[in-house]
């Protein structure tokens, strides 16, 4: 099971006082010490969170992803993305290190492309890094700086704090990633459960103008970071059934929905199911029902 997690559930489940929400317009920047922070569960179930997250920690972990689950001991520098789920697994109790967090428009005006185009941030990409202890102090050192300008009341604050958080990006960008894989021992499940997440994240659709934006085995394998073929035999293998097959399933419970609970055209239908023309829509729904989209419409 995974959960969509926004700032304010972030705070509820990582302090035992709710801190006070950042400044929409400013990205919604916060940065904090790991000390402060509730540990995680070893049991705690994948999110897929709506921000950005850059963590400085020391010790033993584990953090577990669409594909592999990633063994950290040390000084480590990571990088967590809105795209794909993930659970971050303490070992240790005492855990020292810093992180801070973002949304998308922290950098919208300072970067002439999207901070998710970065190579720290792309889904599949390599997260983590390892830091000798030169290092490590140097980012410390920003997160200082960070979390002295975040209480500050100066009026151009988040200029600063953005060029602190890029010297971090800039840091790991020149270094070379290192991944130490712990072998999970049910990482096919662990796939298989995260495309279902993202399939029904897509659902349910509540306006003409909200449409499904992967339908296919290739979109889903992309946003995870996988190649297509170890996606489909990770879901094939946990469920008996093919990725194809789940997601059609789910596009047909979608479009009896749609039919039956809403006065909207077929081909407003079709465009929201992600069809290039209604017959198409038609063709696809009888295949899969033995009936037409019309006649559901009227029982």
């Amino acid at each position: 099971m995974q959960d969509n997690k926004n700032l304010e559930s972030f705070y509820r489940s990582k302090f035992d006082e709710m801190p006070s929400l950042p400044p929409i317009g400013a990205g919604e920047f916060n940065v904090f010490c790991l000390a402060d922070t509730v540990a995680d569960n070893a049991h705690a179930t994948y999110a897929r969170y709506d921000f950005f997250k850059i963590m400085l920690i020391q010790g033993k972990h584990r953090c577990h992803y669409a594909d592999k689950s990633i063994a950290i001991d040390g000084y480590t520098l990571l990088f967590f993305n809105p795209s794909v789920p993930y659970r971050f697994e303490r070992l240790e109790t005492n855990t020292v290190g810093f992180f801070c967090i973002f949304k998308e428009l922290f950098f919208t005006e300072s970067q002439r492309n999207g901070v998710h185009d970065l190579s720290v941030f792309l889904p599949g990409g390599k997260p983590v890094y390892s830091l000798s202890e030169y290092q490590q102090q140097e980012v410390a050192i920003l997160f200082e700086k960070m979390l002295a300008e975040n209480r500050s009341d100066y009026k151009f604050k988040y200029d600063l704090l953005r060029n602190y958080v890029s010297e971090i990006i800039h840091l790991a960008l020149k270094m070379e990633p290192n991944e130490q894989l712990y072998h999970h021992p049910d990482a096919n499940a662990r796939i298989t459960s995260i495309f279902t997440h993202l399939l029904e994240c897509q659902f349910p659709i509540n306006s003409p103008e909200h449409f499904v934006k992967m339908r296919s085995a290739a979109d889903f394998a992309g946003k995870l970071g996988l190649h297509v073929n170890h996606l489909n035999r990770a879901v094939r293998l946990t469920t008996g059934k093919t990725t194809t097959e789940h997601i059609a399933s789910r596009i047909v419970i979608e479009a009896t929905a749609l039919l039956k609970h809403t006065d909207w055209n077929i081909s407003e239908i079709s465009y929201c199911l992600g069809f290039a023309q209604p017959s198409h829509f038609t063709y696809f729904f009888k295949k899969h029902t033995s009936t037409t989209p019309t006649s559901v419409r009227f029982v």
